[in-house]
């Protein structure tokens, strides 16, 4: 497994944070939220999972910051739906 490196509001895989080789984006929203915006693989890395690798790492990240996702990213959203045991930090309304 390739390492997963903390960037600028961004976990990212590759030696160059600017030009990553797989990259997910969030945004956070006041204390207790954030959104996943973007998530990005290159062909160099598809097929390996890595996509959904980054994904987790954000719910990890959101479980120890005490934070809920709000998931505008569709590959992010697809995969946390598909995945029961990550619902716990999916928020729920949009209120």
């Amino acid at each position: 497994m390739r390492d997963i490196k903390s960037g600028e509001q961004k976990f990212y895989i590759g030696d160059n944070e600017e030009n990553p080789l797989a990259v997910i984006t969030y945004v956070e929203v006041g204390p207790t939220q954030l959104i996943i915006d973007h998530t990005e693989v290159s062909d160099e890395l598809r097929g390996e999972g890595i996509a959904g690798k980054l994904v987790e790492h954000v719910v990890d990240f959101a479980r120890k910051e005490d934070k809920k996702i709000i998931p505008l990213c569709p590959f992010a959203k697809s995969y946390l739906e598909k995945h029961e045991e990550l619902q716990d930090v999916v928020k729920k309304d949009r209120k």
